[in-house]
């Protein structure tokens, strides 16, 4: 066990832990967030993912030790209910959610894809959320709402 210090939305945190336990484990048991989710356990499905220093990472693979002194940004500081970010405005107007399990880690992908593309096309859409898994089958609407964030970003 180790202490931990965490930067996560904005927040510091310090928790005592193993420096090998998944950060996604942190976030979830010890600083309490509940949207990124336990999906495969792999990195496989994106259910995990976060920005860590602005980068999405399947946070169910990397250990707290690799976090170092990086921020890390989840789903609830990526906006706020006053104002969120236009990917978050997007699903709502796009009605995109079903279950909601996935949510997270399509929107942390695109907001990282989104800051560096500025007008994408379809294909480089759908290239950059390669490999996200969605079990509603909502990927047309996801495609929508990220078109639609796209346009919003200008």
């Amino acid at each position: 066990m180790a202490r931990i210090s965490l930067d996560v939305n904005g927040r510091n945190h310090t928790i005592d832990a193993d420096p090998e336990m998944p950060l996604l484990y942190a976030l979830r048991n010890d600083i309490g967030l509940n949207n990124p989710k336990f999906g495969c356990g792999l990195a496989q499905c994106g259910a995990c993912t976060v920005h860590l220093d602005g980068q999405p990472i399947r946070s169910c693979i990397t250990p707290l030790s690799a976090v170092g002194n990086g921020k890390v940004v989840t789903l609830a500081g990526l906006g706020t209910p006053e104002k969120p970010h236009p990917l978050q405005t997007a699903y709502i107007e796009e009605q995109v959610t079903q279950c909601g399990y996935c949510v997270n880690g399509w929107i942390m992908t695109a907001a990282a894809f989104l800051r560096d593309k500025k007008k994408p096309t379809d294909a480089e859409i759908t290239a950059a959320l390669e490999g996200l898994k969605c079990r509603c089958a909502t990927h047309m609407a996801i495609l929508r709402a990220v078109k639609r964030a796209a346009a919003m970003m200008g």
